[in-house]
């Protein structure tokens, strides 16, 4: 009862670890995700393409009117004086400096007002009535005087009040736009040129995505080859530990020698050392792996082709693959952002060459002060609105304009010659692909066809072994030729696979 209960209880256990350790079965395409998810530099690239999209949208802007605001306060320690100090001084004694002045006039006056008087008397006028009379028109006349004399003194002080600038505190504003109508053609070289950019970025992230599937493509099939390695050097282990094992019953036996048994004892640390290279190898192959793929590093995953038995069969679909130069030369991102270069120098010579055109624009706004002009002068805001016209024409630069345009074209042709030379370069690489494909597939051919050979001979040195008519170092020989033949053909199938990486990454079609 203590047994089935012990039992039962490892049992359960069991069923609680197993789906915690459980490993992960991951596909190329699985790979391929978790890879483009996890990329740093692809990631860098979708940020460079937003940033030029914004820059894009801000050389739109420059198409439109700009509207600004500006106010500003100044405060001054003396203040603009319209009057010196001798006109300020001279001004309020108007009046009095006019009565002065006339003075003399005054005097002959009195003297005239004394003889009019006399002739009144002569004419029979009572003296006491004339001199009545004189008195009030004497009266009259200083009066008049007093009041003149008052009045230009007013005068001249409301003239100095007048003008009595007080501007240590002056307040002004404005609104502004500018209307660009035209600039050369830099606004929109300009525009052209943060189009170009944004193409630029667009093929960046296409080059970075691809090589990105590139490396993992590469990761992961050298995870696969490794596995299959690692499992045809343990078939090799048992086979020769199998034949050490016969060998030394038959030493016992008296029917085989030492020096045969020496000679498989060689080969099985031979063997266990092959297995402990492909171990480490593989281990680190996963690492990379993982890394690329941006899961732990000491995850244990299994991969979905480890499991495949013979890659043959799903390389038959890529046998016949063959790629065009000219699908490259339209898909290559390489040659795409090479083209945007040299259609950037392009613009930047447009930008360059508008520095020698003239540049017209429209401006205008609202303006307002405190003090203002308007009126007189007045302390409170006062405001008026502006329309204008800028025309700017170069006349002379010394050339400067002109050795620019030249260098920029220089670049141009740079561009033109780097893009013709890529055009070469990718061209032979896309025919050097398809040879390594078609040689991979021949290879492949080839190792299937000396798999069975390989396969009937070792057949037939263990069944001669075992009858006793062939030694152990034929069988060695067997088992090593068919040890060859298996690495052979793995090496063949993953070549076929790498050859199709290395074709689609030369046609730029790798997705």
């Amino acid at each position: 009862m203590m047994q089935i209960s012990l039992r039962w209880l490892g049992g359960l256990l069991c069923m609680m670890v197993i789906p915690m350790t459980a490993q992960r079965v991951l596909s190329l395409d699985s790979c391929r995700q978790m890879a483009l998810q996890n990329n740093k530099q692809l990631g860098i690239s979708k940020l460079k393409q937003n940033v030029a999209a914004n820059i894009r949208k801000s050389a739109r802007t420059k198409y439109l009117p700009h509207i600004s605001a500006i106010g500003t306060y100044e405060h001054t320690s003396e203040a603009i004086s319209l009057l010196n100090d001798a006109q300020k001084k001279s001004l309020p004694q108007m009046g009095t400096e006019a009565v002065g002045g006339l003075q003399p006039q005054m005097a002959g006056l009195e003297n005239s007002f004394a003889q009019m008087g006399n002739a009144f008397v002569q004419l029979g006028v009572p003296p006491a009535q004339v001199q009545g009379m004189m008195g009030d028109l004497q009266k009259n006349m200083t009066g008049l005087t007093a009041g003149l004399q008052q009045i230009l003194n007013a005068q001249g002080q409301q003239i100095v009040d007048a003008l009595n600038t007080d501007t240590r505190n002056v307040w002004a504003g404005s609104i502004l736009f500018t209307q660009p109508i035209f600039m050369g053609g830099s606004i929109i070289a300009l525009n052209k040129m943060a189009d170009i950019n944004e193409r630029i970025a667009e093929n960046t992230l296409d080059a970075r995505r691809q090589a990105t599937l590139y490396h993992i493509d590469m990761a992961y099939w050298q995870v696969v080859s490794l596995h299959h390695k690692k499992q045809l050097a343990e078939s090799y282990l048992d086979l020769v530990k199998k034949l050490d094992s016969d060998v030394h019953k038959m030493i016992d036996e008296g029917v085989a020698t030492r020096s045969d048994g020496l000679s498989v004892d060689v080969k099985v640390n031979e063997a266990e050392m092959a297995v402990m290279k492909v171990d480490d190898g593989l281990v680190l192959s996963r690492m990379l792996l993982n890394q690329l793929c941006g899961i732990p590093l000491n995850e244990q995953v299994i991969l979905e082709d480890e499991q495949s038995t013979d890659l043959s069969e799903e390389n038959a679909e890529g046998a016949g693959v063959s790629g065009d130069a000219s699908v490259a030369m339209a898909n290559r991102p390489e040659l795409k952002m090479l083209q945007n270069t040299v259609d950037l120098s392009k613009q930047a010579t447009n930008v360059l060459r508008a520095g020698n055109l003239p540049q017209v624009g429209l401006t205008g706004g609202y303006a307002i002060s405190n003090p203002n002009l308007l009126n007189g002068y007045q302390k409170q805001f006062g405001g008026f609105w502006h329309i204008g016209v800028q025309v700017r024409v170069p006349l002379w630069n010394w050339g400067d304009v002109m050795y620019k345009v030249r260098a920029s074209k220089g670049a141009t042709s740079i561009a033109n010659l780097e893009l013709a030379e890529a055009r070469e370069k990718i061209e032979l690489q896309v025919n050097q692909s398809n040879f390594k494909m078609g040689e991979a597939n021949k290879k492949l051919v080839m190792a299937q066809a000396n798999i069975q050979r390989a396969n009937e001979n070792l057949r037939t040195a263990n069944l001669g072994f075992q009858e006793g008519v062939i030694t152990p170092a034929t069988v060695l020989e067997a088992q090593t030729a068919w040890l060859q033949a298996q690495s052979q053909k793995i090496d063949a199938e993953i070549d076929v696979k790498l050859s199709q990486v290395d074709l689609q990454k030369a046609l730029g079609t790798l997705e």
